[in-house]
């Protein structure tokens, strides 16, 4: 039975869609079926990680929500462009990069209701294992759409005090909706910094699990989403503790 797993932000610059993309590769590896749909309409991003420009992309989850296409012509075959080894498949649903269809949603909206059934045509059509939702920072009507639909929900924070309000905000947004499995992902942490006492500190804080606990990595930033962090440095710490929380999950 295919999962849908959203992983969502309180603020942006957390490392969502890096976090999205790298988990979604990692299962892929793994032999699975993975879809994942950016979401983040107002400013998309998570092609870039896949190695795509505004040229790769025909239609767009845009075209899909104003009813111009299929979300089945809206989505890319990633697969040999991440990884030609991989042994599942991963597929992208990017969204518009184009300016004046940027402007467009945030002038007119779109029907959210839309996503739900694209999401599930996704999964029929693609036969995904996995389908991932990189959502738009903050809360708003899709992104509450997407937690209450979620099998699970990954919060990515960075260890500041802004992020500690606003992850607590979407913690308890998370538990009203009743998603099934929520973990809480800290992220750039600095070197210094103990992983068990940032571990014991968030889980205190939220009375939740925290799936992974992830140090600031020069080499993440050097790569400058490039490519696929997990795939590039397929032995490095910050790797097996993304592939914990992929295997989490995942269930």
């Amino acid at each position: 039975m295919s999962k849908i797993v959203s992983v969502h932000s309180f603020r942006g610059g957390t490392g969502k869609s890096n976090t999205t993309a790298n988990v979604a590769a990692l299962l892929a590896a793994e032999g699975m079926r993975v879809g994942v749909v950016d979401t983040d309409i107002q400013s998309p991003g998570i092609h870039v990680l896949f190695g795509l420009d505004d040229t790769d992309i025909g239609h767009a989850l845009n075209d899909y929500l104003w009813g111009l296409c299929s979300i089945d012509e809206a989505t890319i075959d990633v697969t040999t462009s991440v990884d030609p080894q991989m042994k599942g498949k991963l597929f992208l649903i990017p969204s518009s990069i184009k300016a004046g269809d940027i402007a467009r949603v945030l002038r007119e909206g779109y029907d959210v209701g839309l996503l739900n059934d694209g999401y599930q045509r996704l999964m029929d059509v693609l036969n995904l294992d996995v389908l991932m939702i990189d959502t738009h920072p903050g809360l708003n009507e899709e992104t509450l759409l997407s937690i209450a639909i979620s099998d699970a929900l990954a919060i990515i924070m960075r260890p500041d005090q802004q992020d500690f309000q606003g992850t607590g905000v979407t913690v308890e947004v998370a538990r009203k909706l009743g998603v099934p499995r929520l973990l809480i992902v800290v992220n750039k942490v600095p070197m210094v910094w103990s992983v068990d006492e940032v571990r014991e500190r968030v889980e205190r804080t939220y009375q939740a699990d925290v799936g992974a606990v992830i140090h600031h990595s020069d080499e993440m930033m050097t790569l400058a989403s490039s490519s696929i962090f997990v795939v590039r440095y397929p032995d490095h710490d910050v790797t097996q503790r993304l592939r914990g929380l992929a295997l989490q999950l995942a269930g």
